[in-house]
């Protein structure tokens, strides 16, 4: 067996050695992994930067839908008001048409119209009849089918050619 002795003192190391022997030993470890570090954040920062692009683009896109498009809201809403506007027309027409079939189909024949007025709200109408019992008999009826809320006869005046009524007829349902 081989035995190496060594009697020398070991050598007392001075500072600039000591700075020396760290920098070869493990200052290129700890530079290694600080550029690794920086790498990794440059890829990283490289990423939000793109993802950062991305969005202000998909923001421009989207804004530009929204102008190209906000005429076309303005106009739809305008056809929206129009065709509800139509609507209530059609509605109205609808009541206006069923009031006035309404009164043609039940209005006795003995009774002549001398003035008819029709409205939304109602029908007003002047005849001459020769039998006073037609009258109270369309009126009874009248009151019967409920069709108007208020029925109102308004006069009954004596001529020389029979009886001339005025009633006013008036909340259609």
């Amino acid at each position: 067996m081989k035995y190496k002795i060594n009697l020398l003192l070991p050598k007392e190391e001075n500072w600039l050695d000591k700075i020396i022997y760290f920098g070869l030993n493990y200052l290129r470890y700890i530079l290694v992994i600080t550029q690794t570090v920086i790498i990794l954040v440059f890829f990283y920062r490289f990423k939000v930067d793109q993802e950062i692009v991305d969005l202000k683009d998909a923001v421009k896109q989207k804004q530009e839908i929204i102008t190209v498009s906000k005429p076309l809201i303005g106009e739809a809403a305008n056809l929206i008001r129009v065709l509800d506007n139509s609507q209530i027309i059609i509605d109205d027409q609808i009541h206006f048409q069923s009031l006035f079939s309404y009164f043609s189909k039940s209005f006795p024949r003995q009774i002549t119209l001398n003035k008819l007025l029709v409205n939304q709200n109602g029908i007003d109408f002047d005849g001459v009849t020769n039998d006073i019992k037609i009258v109270h008999q369309y009126q009874k009826r009248m009151q019967e089918e409920g069709k108007f809320k208020k029925i109102n006869l308004k006069q009954i005046k004596k001529i020389e050619n029979g009886f001339l009524i005025s009633f006013s007829l008036t909340e259609f349902k």
